[in-house]
């Protein structure tokens, strides 16, 4: 499932086509995804502006003249992609509809954004811009981690005393927002850290090290334009190339990069989830 770099490279990828531009067309091809649509989606996307295109943890929402936000998830295949315009050095011209098209946007610049997912794992939803996070999917999510919210301080009183495995805890989204499997592996390799070492076990000064870690990590994904597994594609359908960067994630048997270290990647299974790291310098 795509994780906060990979949605935000999305983001960024539709923000040129769609902000500040009027859906003129709506088509919603199927009744549901993963839940089923709200009531006459078409009818209310049709004629509204987009005011503003932003992110909350793994979702994208697209706040409307209509005082409401279209909120997009992508779930483990889901796919949004640009045509129609030109995206970097490159025009994408639009494609023939394909079978797994479910929602399509003709937006006012002559834009086309597809919402493809064959498995339907994804969502799409439209809520009260002025609620804010009141919406169910966002309601107990943690800070942002890019945000003043999420810092030394807080992570360490919210785990504090916690019996939890590090991993796990990290991938809680009410801890911290957005961050998923391939990335919290690829944090505890730089901080040194067994995936299954309990957290209360850790010292104040070492837990509140990982803030910094988690931005970097993040901040060098979202830089290299996310990570292309399966079927995640960029919105201009460029692949993305963190995962050439991995150091832990998905190595099992290979050799680890540190200098020196003899040791091979391991995995490990935690609550169904494969934890891959390197049992010499991970601790």
């Amino acid at each position: 499932m795509p994780e906060l770099p990979e949605v935000e490279t999305v983001r960024r990828g539709l923000e040129p086509a769609m902000t500040g531009q009027t859906i003129t067309h709506a088509a919603v091809n199927r009744p549901d995804l993963r839940w089923p649509f709200p009531p006459r989606m078409a009818e209310r996307l049709t004629g509204a502006k987009v005011i503003a295109l932003r992110r909350r943890s793994k979702y994208i929402l697209a706040d409307l003249s209509t005082g409401e936000s279209l909120l997009m998830h992508l779930g483990m295949s889901g796919r949004i992609l640009i045509s129609g315009v030109l995206q970097g050095d490159f025009h994408h011209d639009h494609p023939a509809p394909a079978k797994h098209d479910h929602v399509v946007l003709t937006m006012g610049n002559g834009a086309r954004i597809t919402f493809n997912d064959a498995r339907r794992f994804g969502a799409m939803d439209l809520l009260d811009t002025g609620l804010g996070d009141a919406h169910p999917l966002l309601a107990s999510i943690g800070p942002e981690p890019f945000g003043n919210g999420f810092n030394e301080s807080y992570l360490t009183q919210r785990l504090k005393n916690r019996a939890t495995p590090i991993k796990s805890a990290l991938l809680d989204q009410q801890t911290v927002a957005g961050l998923g499997n391939i990335y919290v592996c690829e944090v505890l390799y730089r901080a040194g850290l067994h995936p299954a070492r309990k957290v209360g076990d850790l010292p104040a000064t070492i837990v509140a090290g990982l803030v910094p870690l988690i931005r970097d990590v993040l901040a060098e994904a979202i830089e290299a334009g996310g990570s292309s597994l399966r079927d995640y594609r960029q919105a201009d359908g460029e692949l993305g190339y963190f995962q050439h960067r991995f150091r832990v994630y998905g190595r099992e048997g290979e050799p680890c990069t540190t200098p020196e270290c003899t040791a091979d990647i391991q995995r490990i299974v935690q609550s169904g989830r494969s934890s891959f790291f390197c049992p010499q310098c991970q601790r």
